[in-house]
């Protein structure tokens, strides 16, 4: 059961080029996993689930590699560094769910707003909101991609489709180090993740064809909207 739930997680957050971290957290909470694993075990998830998505993405062209350079290098080390430190549970939770649902209510309110025209990304801001996201990814173990998002489409650096192409790479190569950094803190995933990675797979699968296929400029930002809100409602009261 548990295993469909991941899969079911990460197809929805698949259809947006999430990964699913928030949710899996929050699936682990409520299996009581032990705190030292839910981390690791979240971030290998990521890197599963956002390793095809961020295939697709590259095969059919959309993804823009030379813009997705300056988030990249400077998330890397931070992601490094964020994955070494261990965050009290309950401060994590609080403060990651209060941002989730700002990032849900920004989102919500360029929606009405209408009329957006994507701006070229300045290096300054690359830099800088790469550094601060690849932290926030190490240290929580989310990959970034729900703090990155938000972000590119509320400054109007990219559409919703540009953005969810962008966010799948941004959180594999987070995962990735973050994952390294948290093992050598002395974290370790849970012994069956196997079980929830093929899982997670497969959602990813599902949903990324979904979200290519058939998902709209609107309808791509309705559903991360939702997606930020509930999984910020998740952290603060669940």
């Amino acid at each position: 059961m548990l295993a469909l739930l991941f899969a079911a997680v990460s197809m929805l957050y698949a259809m947006v080029g999430q990964a699913g971290g928030t949710a899996f957290l929050a699936l682990m909470a409520f299996a009581a996993f032990p705190p030292h694993e839910m981390r690791p075990t979240a971030l290998l998830l990521n890197i599963v689930a956002a390793s095809y998505s961020t295939w697709r993405y590259s095969r059919e062209r959309l993804v823009d590699w030379r813009g997705l350079m300056p988030l990249l290098l400077a998330s890397l080390p931070t992601a490094f560094v964020g994955g070494f430190i261990i965050l009290d549970e309950h401060i994590y939770k609080t403060v990651t769910g209060i941002v989730l649902l700002f990032a849900a209510t920004m989102l919500a309110w360029r929606r009405a707003r209408g009329g957006e025209i994507d701006r070229s990304t300045p290096l300054w801001g690359a830099i800088s909101t790469g550094a601060v996201v690849g932290f926030i990814s190490g240290l929580t173990g989310v990959g970034g991609g729900v703090f990155l998002a938000p972000l590119l489409i509320t400054l109007h650096w990219a559409s919703p489709k540009q953005t969810a192409a962008l966010t799948a790479p941004f959180i594999l190569a987070n995962s990735f180090v973050a994952l390294f950094g948290a093992l050598y803190a002395g974290q370790a995933p849970a012994a069956d993740t196997w079980r929830y990675a093929l899982a997670a797979l497969a959602g990813a699968t599902i949903g990324t064809s979904v979200g290519l296929r058939w998902l709209s400029q609107n309808m791509t930002r309705y559903v991360l909207t939702a997606i930020l809100g509930t999984a910020g409602l998740q952290l603060l009261f669940f």
